[in-house]
């Protein structure tokens, strides 16, 4: 019952998380090219994309550490005796820090840059280069949050079955192929 929960919770969480990276990528800043007299200068709109990518970055941050909380991060519980649910816990496992690590570099980086903003006057004719936030690094972030979710829950059932497997072997009563009486 608690395993359930844990996992209604994290993919809540991730949920979240994933739905503000996505928002995010839909409002990243835009800048155009203002002009008064004399000189040419740049113009952003409203800085909404890196606080919701900050926020994404949390939220994905918060639902890894309940999953790594709750499985004692793989390494250190236990020893768990070699099954398939040990094989693909551990697959899993490297498999999902590995996309948490580029989902959290995707929205880090895109709210660092989403935030940066140039200061550049031109008092030549040309326009000033306004730098941006490509399109795509909070969608990526998004997708990456979304795989990061999927296999976090897998990881969590697999290493829930591989713990659930770890029985005492009970050699008392039978010990297999009887040798004694030839």
């Amino acid at each position: 019952m608690a395993s359930t929960l844990l996992l209604a919770l994290v993919f809540v969480i991730d949920l979240i998380a994933f739905g503000l990276a996505v928002a995010a990528e839909q409002r990243r800043s835009t800048a155009t090219v203002g002009n008064n007299g004399e000189e040419s200068y740049c113009v952003y709109d409203k800085d909404i994309a890196t606080g919701l990518g900050v926020g994404s970055f949390l939220f994905l941050l918060l639902g890894q550490i309940l999953i790594m909380v709750a499985s004692r991060c793989l390494c250190c519980g236990k020893a768990m005796k070699p099954s398939g649910s040990r094989a693909w816990a551990v697959v899993l496992f490297i498999t999902c820090w590995v996309f948490f690590l580029i989902a959290e570099v995707c929205l880090l980086a895109g709210s660092v840059r989403n935030a940066y903003h140039t200061k550049y006057r031109n008092l030549l004719d040309n326009p000033p280069s306004c730098a941006t936030l490509r399109k795509g690094v909070f969608g990526a972030g998004a997708a990456f949050v979304f795989l990061t979710a999927v296999v976090s829950e897998l990881y969590y059932v697999s290493y829930s079955k591989a713990a659930r497997d770890e029985k005492p072997n009970n050699y008392g009563r039978d010990t297999g192929v009887r040798m004694g009486n030839l």
